[in-house]
């Protein structure tokens, strides 16, 4: 009872009452019933305004302060913002407030730490597993002819050029690591600029032409389209987002399939989406497939081939244009990838100046 808000103003009711009435008891004149009297008013008049005080004032932002611990500990941080908006003329709440911000987001930052960290150490791992698989494989080869299978030229060949692809392999790894770790650092600037759209994904249907045809599978848009499609990019950047995308198209597509690459065309941007008839991706693939190395199904990514960044390297990409990749997919039938990309403004069309005379009259 003596740790709460009615403990306290009992306690300091009773002093304030008996003080008075004491010195009232050393006047002459003042009888018992006067006396009695004043310790009850005293005492009880005391006992509101000084419970008002410390229930209001003390008590209740205390109260406050342990219900904000306990929503960190479950970490909610909802309160902030609502604390934020509210504004007091109290000191007490304003402190309150002051520590409640300063715990949320020393918590958020602690929770982000260990986010990193973990991160961190995924990142390692897969990078440790993606260099060791051509590094291990080419070492294979190499000890193997030095044991003797050189003599033969028809194994020495072979295992040259089963050492030269895994060598190649790791060559794209690297690379790959070396490009997203750049983008992100800031260390490459994009080079924008008006390039034709419509001629950059014919040059990648070409470059695919091969493997298309292995898999007796089309490369083709959704409709036709005459004369160019602008818009502003970085031309390298834009055609390795693009060959990134329709590489993972192929990949996971079936065979005797269709991959269509379509245009969305407004007055401010192009929206580029392309289609494919795959496996499909389920919904809680979809918010990790942009992670460094991650791959759906591993054993089979492996098979296919590839490092695991393009779409990685592809978000960054995008991101540095201002524009953000979407994905939709049904499982078994097929994923849709899109982005944005700004057109350029047309300039306003010259206008002599007789002809402004002429219309101003």
């Amino acid at each position: 009872m003596l740790f709460n808000s009615r403990g306290v103003s009992v306690l300091l009711a009773l002093t304030i009452a008996i003080v008075t009435t004491a010195f009232l008891s050393l006047l002459e004149g003042v009888g018992a019933t006067a006396l009695i009297l004043t310790f009850i008013l005293s005492s009880s008049s005391s006992y509101l305004l000084i419970s008002i005080v410390l229930e209001f004032l003390f008590f209740k932002e205390i109260n406050k302060l342990y219900e904000v611990f306990n929503k960190l500990g479950e970490k909610d941080y909802s309160f902030v913002n609502d604390m934020e908006t509210q504004k007091s003329f109290n000191p007490l709440r304003k402190i309150n407030q002051e520590i409640f911000s300063y715990a949320a987001n020393k918590q958020q930052e602690i929770d982000e730490l260990k986010r990193m960290a973990t991160y961190r150490r995924e990142f390692l791992a897969d990078v440790s597993h993606e260099l060791k698989t051509p590094i291990f494989a080419a070492q294979g080869f190499v000890y193997t002819l030095i044991d003797g299978a050189v003599k033969d030229k028809n194994v020495r060949g072979k295992f040259l050029k089963k050492a030269a692809k895994s060598l190649d392999g790791l060559e794209m790894l690297v690379n790959d690591l070396l490009t997203l770790s750049h983008i992100e650092a800031g260390e490459i600037t994009m080079h924008f600029e008006e390039l034709d759209l419509l001629a950059l994904v014919e040059d990648v249907f070409d470059q695919f032409e091969g493997k298309t045809d292995k898999k007796n599978m089309n490369l083709q848009f959704d409709k036709t389209y005459e004369g160019p499609i602008n818009v502003i990019a970085d031309y390298q950047r834009i055609y390795q987002v693009i060959v990134n995308l329709i590489s993972n198209a192929i990949k996971y597509s079936d065979e005797n399939t269709e991959i269509v690459v379509g245009f969305e065309i407004t007055e401010k941007d192009v929206t580029i989406a392309i289609q494919d008839h795959g496996a499909g991706i389920s919904p809680e693939h979809i918010k990790r497939i942009f992670e460094r190395f991650y791959r759906i199904e591993k054993s089979r990514s492996k098979e296919r081939g590839g490092t695991g960044l393009g779409l990685a390297i592809v978000k960054h990409i995008i991101e540095a244009h201002g524009s953000s990749v979407s994905v939709t997919s049904t499982v078994g039938k097929g994923s849709l990838f899109s982005f944005k990309l700004p057109v350029k403004k047309a300039p306003e069309p010259f206008v002599p100046i007789a002809d402004k005379e002429e219309d101003s009259e």
